[in-house]
């Protein structure tokens, strides 16, 4: 039987619909060999199947961390310059998981990432997440505390209940923290 290419899979269907994410997350958690593959859908022409890998390596992620530390670097250069609001929030997302593997240099790489979303990036699901993200390392992190506040501040104006609110409750966070 012929293997399907996860492009393939990963392709079709309304484009809010998983569609066969979690099948394709099944194979990977099945054959480790196969993660690379699903990583190379980044790569993809389209922006469906780029919002699916993104789902299924967070879908990873969460069940086996440490195999996704050899793409950390890929994640920090690659990903991190699309222009996608679903592969950034899911660097949020993944850099939030992948945080205790990280090494120092990517930390910091990662931050700087989510500084720059925080900073330019419009989408909600980007802010929201890219906020709880750097709200949890701002806790041990006066520098990061810095910087976020104003951040915070301004977003808790924004016209967008939910972009708002995670803005209130991560600064209030950040600086019961503090």
């Amino acid at each position: 039987m012929k293997r399907e290419a996860f492009e393939e899979m990963l392709t079709g269907g309304h484009p809010n619909s998983l569609g066969r994410t979690v099948e394709v997350v099944e194979i990977v958690l099945a054959d480790r060999a196969r993660l690379g593959e699903l990583y190379a859908c980044y790569q993809s022409d389209d922006a469906v199947v780029r919002l699916r890998t993104s789902n299924g390596l967070k879908r990873i992620s969460r069940e086996k961390p440490a195999w996704l530390v050899p793409l950390i670097d890929g994640f920090l250069t690659e990903i991190a310059a699309l222009d996608q609001a679903s592969a950034q929030w899911t660097l949020a997302d993944l850099f939030e998981t992948l945080a205790p593997l990280l090494t120092p240099t990517q930390r910091q790489q990662a931050e700087a990432v989510l500084k720059r979303n925080l900073a330019h990036h419009t989408d909600w699901i980007v802010l929201n997440q890219t906020m709880k993200t750097l709200g949890a390392w701002a806790k041990n992190d006066a520098e990061l505390t810095q910087w976020l506040v104003p951040q915070l501040e301004r977003l808790s104006g924004d016209g967008r209940k939910s972009v708002a609110k995670t803005a209130a409750k991560t600064l209030k966070q950040v600086m019961r923290d503090a």
